[in-house]
C-alpha cells in the first residue's frame, strides 16, 4: 500500500558553511526518502535555510551588507553543498519567506485564540553601545554557582549549571565589550506549561524514540516554563502582528518554515496544502532533528501545531554528534572539515555517504569518524567487496558472448538468497538502522565474492569446453551485482546511476529484487569507484588546519586566553591579584583517572572517577566533553582541586574540580603532570 509522506530535516542556520557535522543528519534523511521513494511511496522532502537572529544581523553589520543579501549569499553556498553530497531535497526553501511571514503569523494569532499568549514585562541584559538587547549566547561572564570565567549566559560548561543570564556575575556584552545594564521590556510568551496534559500524552505516543520520550519525563519532572518568543528591535525577522518593535524569536518561525517550504512547492506543483498540513491529514509527518533540538521540536513544535489547528509530527526522529578521530571536531587539529573542503580534495561524497551509513542505528548515539577506519572499510567494503563482482566478471560477459547474459542461471539458490534478504534490508531501513542493512549487503557481498573465486571465471575462459558454465558463472554474478547496488541505492545513488547504465537498465525499484536478470545485453564495464588514497585525506586535513597563534592580552571583552577552572574565577590578566596566603588555601593534587564516562543527559559534562592514591577515590563531573572521548582519558595524569567543598548537581555529587585550560580553540583542555607525578602528590 502507498504512503503519502512529509520528510524534513532541521534547517541550518544561515550563519556558517555546512560542515561534515551537519551531513550527518542530511545525509541520514536523504537515505530514508531514498528507499522509501524505491519502494513507491510518495516521498516529499522539504528544507530551508533558517534566517533569522540577532546573530545574523550583526554579521550582515560586520560585513558592511544587508541582512538579505547575506542569506542569499549563504543559501546559495548551502545549496551547493548539499547537492555535492547528492542530497535529494523536493524543494529547499529560505525561512525569509512570504509564505513563512504569513503562517507564522496565522499560528500566532491563532495560540492568542485559544489563550495560549500572554504579555508580561521582564528584566534583560542590554547593550548600552550597540543599543540591543543581548541574547543568551552574546553575553559571558563567571558562573553564578561555581565561578568560573567566560562562561554564556545561559549555562556553565564547567559545572554544568543552567541560570538567567541576569544572574551571571561581570557580564560583558560580547558583541562591543560593554559592561550590559538591566532595562526592563514587554515580552510576548507561549504559556507551554499549559499544554502540558497534551505534550505528556504526545511525547509517550510512540512519534519519538524511547530514549528522547525517556528525556522527556525529565523535563516534564524540573516543570515546562512558558515560553519567550519575542524580541525586540533591532532584530532580523518577522514583526509580530499588532506589536510594533516586537519580533518573532528565530525559533518560532524557524520550524513554520518546514511547512512554509512545503507551500511554496504546493503552490508550485498543484498539491493541497492542507491535505498535508491539516489536523485531519491522513499524510505522515517525519523529522529528523540533532539531539540538541529535541526540545523545541518534542515540545514547543507538536503544542504549536495542536493549538493552531495543524496536524501533528508522525515521528521526531533524533540522531547524535560527529566526532572527528574520537574528539569534537577541531581546527587547530584539521578536523574542524567543510563540505566544500572534502569536495575540493576530489574525495568522492559516496565514500563519506557510505561510512556514514555503516555508523547509523536509527538511535541517538554519537557516531565517529575515524579517518583511517574511513579509508580502510570504504576500500574493503565498497571497492574490494562490491566493484570487485563486476570487475572480475564483467569482461567475460563483453569480450566472449558479445555483452549478453546467459539464458539461464546456474545457482538459483545463491539468486535466491539475494532476493529473500530484500525484505530484512528494508525492515533495517525503514527503522534507519543503516549499519543493520549494509552488515547484511556486505555478508552478501562475501558470498558472491566467494561464489567466483570458487568457480575462477578466468579459467574457465581458458577452457574452450567449458565456455558456456563461463557464460552461466558471470551471469549469476551480475545477477548479485545487480540486487547488491539495489540495495546499496540509498546510500550511494550516483554510483547506482552509474552501475544502470553499465547494465543497461531503467532506474532500479525495490520490487526488481524479486526479478531475474537473464538474456539481457549489457555495455562495456568501465571501472566504477577507486580507493581511497591516504594522502588525499592528509591533505584535507592539512588544508582545514588553522595554526593558533599565540592571544595577546585580552581586551576589556575578555576574548579567550588560556584559563585555569578551579575553585575561584579564572586568574586571567585582567582579573584582581591575590596574595600568597589565599594561594595557600587551595590544595590541588596529582589524580589518576580511573575512569571516565557520558553523563546521560547532559551535552558538555563527563563523569570522572580520580583515584588520589592513599587519599582514596573522588568522583567529579567535568564541562570536558567537547575535548575528549571517554576512553582517552582513562589512565592519564591531570591536576585537581582536592580541598573544594563537595557539591550536589543534577546527575549526582561532585567532589572538586580538575584543572582545564581554554583558548580559541573549542574546548576545555586539562592540565597534565610531566611523568613521574603520582596521585595523591601535592601541587606547589
Amino acid at each position: 500500500m502507498s504512503r503519502q509522506i512529509l520528510v524534513t530535516s532541521a534547517l541550518p542556520y544561515a550563519n556558517g558553511s555546512i560542515h561534515l557535522g551537519h551531513l550527518v543528519e542530511y545525509i541520514q534523511t536523504d537515505i530514508w526518502v531514498r528507499f522509501q521513494k524505491m519502494r513507491g511511496h510518495d516521498c516529499r522532502y522539504m528544507c530551508a535555510d533558517d534566517t533569522h537572529g540577532t546573530a545574523i544581523m550583526l554579521r550582515a553589520e560586520k560585513e558592511g551588507i544587508t541582512p538579505e543579501t547575506l542569506i542569499q549569499r549563504v543559501w546559495d553556498e548551502h545549496t551547493r553543498d548539499f547537492a555535492g553530497f547528492h542530497i535529494g531535497f523536493d524543494h529547499y526553501y529560505s525561512t525569509h519567506s512570504d509564505e513563512n511571514r504569513a503562517l507564522a503569523s496565522k499560528i500566532f494569532l491563532a495560540l492568542k485564540d485559544a489563550g495560549l499568549i500572554e504579555v508580561k514585562t521582564i528584566a534583560q541584559l542590554y547593550d548600552p553601545v550597540k543599543n540591543l538587547f543581548l541574547p543568551d549566547r552574546f553575553i559571558k561572564g563567571e558562573c553564578p554557582k561555581c565561578g568560573a570565567a567566560d562562561q554564556y549566559g545561559d549555562n556553565c560548561e564547567v559545572c554544568g549549571a543552567t541560570y538567567s543570564p541576569t544572574e551571571l556575575k561581570n557580564p560583558v556584552s560580547a558583541v562591543s565589550g560593554a559592561t550590559p545594564v538591566h532595562k526592563d521590556s514587554e515580552h510576548y510568551f507561549f504559556k507551554l506549561g499549559d499544554c502540558e496534559a497534551f505534550l505528556r500524552e504526545w511525547t509517550t505516543s510512540g512519534a519519538l524514540q524511547a530514549e528522547a520520550a525517556n528525556k522527556m519525563q525529565e523535563w516534564f519532572a524540573s516543570g515546562l516554563n512558558n515560553w519567550d518568543i519575542s524580541r525586540d528591535a533591532p532584530y532580523f525577522g518577522f514583526e509580530i502582528p499588532g506589536a510594533p518593535g516586537k519580533y518573532f524569536y528565530v525559533w518560532l518561525d524557524a520550524p513554520v518554515g518546514y511547512m512554509a517550504s512545503f507551500a511554496r512547492y504546493a503552490a508550485d506543483n498543484g498539491l493541497d496544502f492542507d491535505a498535508w498540513w491539516g489536523a485531519d491529514s491522513k499524510t505522515e509527518l517525519v523529522h529528523f532533528i540533532g539531539k540538541d533540538i529535541l526540545y523545541f521540536h518534542a515540545l514547543f513544535w507538536p503544542a504549536m501545531l495542536k493549538y493552531s489547528g495543524h496536524r501533528l509530527p508522525t515521528a521526531v526522529y533524533a540522531h547524535g554528534f560527529l566526532t572527528v578521530n574520537g574528539q569534537k571536531m577541531s581546527k587547530s587539529r584539521g578536523t574542524f572539515i567543510t563540505a566544500e573542503s572534502y569536495l575540493a580534495q576530489k574525495l568522492n561524497p559516496e565514500w563519506l555517504r557510505y561510512y556514514y551509513a555503516a555508523k547509523l542505528n536509527g538511535s541517538m548515539e554519537d557516531i565517529d569518524l575515524n579517518l583511517d577506519d574511513f579509508v580502510a572499510r570504504v576500500n574493503s567494503d565498497l571497492v574490494g567487496k562490491f566493484i570487485n563482482i563486476a570487475s572480475r566478471t564483467a569482461g567475460f560477459i563483453h569480450k566472449n558472448f558479445e555483452g549478453k547474459l546467459a539464458d539461464g542461471v546456474a545457482n538459483i539458490e545463491l539468486i535466491g538468497a539475494f532476493q529473500a534478504a530484500a525484505g530484512t534490508i528494508a525492515t533495517h531501513y525503514e527503522a534507519r538502522d543503516y549499519a543493520k542493512a549494509l552488515r547484511e549487503i556486505m555478508a552478501l557481498a562475501d558470498r558472491a565474492n566467494q561464489y567466483v573465486a570458487d568457480e575462477k571465471p578466468w579459467e574457465l575462459a581458458k577452457k574452450p569446453e567449458a565456455v558456456y558454465r563461463l557464460h552461466e558463472v558471470c551471469t549469476v554474478a551480475l545477477n548479485c551485482f545487480r540486487l547488491l547496488t539495489l540495495y546499496l541505492k540509498p546510500v550511494l545513488p550516483k554510483l547506482a546511476e552509474q552501475v544502470e547504465a553499465f547494465l543497461n537498465i531503467p532506474p532500479l525499484a525495490w520490487e526488481d529484487s524479486q526479478s531475474l536478470f537473464i538474456r539481457h545485453r549489457i555495455n562495456a564495464y568501465n571501472h566504477l569507484m577507486t580507493r581511497i588514497d591516504p594522502k588525499s585525506i592528509e591533505a584535507m586535513v592539512a588544508a582545514n588546519k588553522q595554526n593558533l597563534e599565540p592571544t595577546p592580552a585580552p581586551a576589556p571583552a575578555r576574548h579567550a586566553e588560556a584559563q585555569v577552572h578551579a575553585a575561584q574565577p579564572a586568574a586571567a590578566p585582567v582579573a584582581d591579584t591575590i596574595s600568597i596566603n589565599d594561594f595557600a588555601k587551595i590544595d590541588l593534587r596529582i589524580a589518576r583517572i580511573a575512569n571516565a564516562e557520558h553523563v546521560e543527559g547532559a551535552d558538555k559534562l563527563l563523569r570522572l572517577t580520580l583515584d588520589l592514591g592513599e587519599l582514596g577515590t573522588r568522583q567529579v563531573f567535568a564541562g570536558i566533553k567537547s575535548a575528549y572521548a571517554p576512553e582517552t582519558l582513562v589512565g592519564r595524569l591531570t591536576v585537581m582541586v582536592a580541598n573544594l567543598a563537595p557539591r550536589k548537581m543534577k546527575f549526582g555529587m561532585s567532589e572538586g574540580m580538575v584543572l582545564a585550560a581554554s583558548g580559541d580553540a573549542p574546548g576545555l583542555f586539562i592540565l597534565s603532570p610531566d611523568s613521574g607525578a603520582q596521585p595523591g602528590m601535592k601541587v606547589k
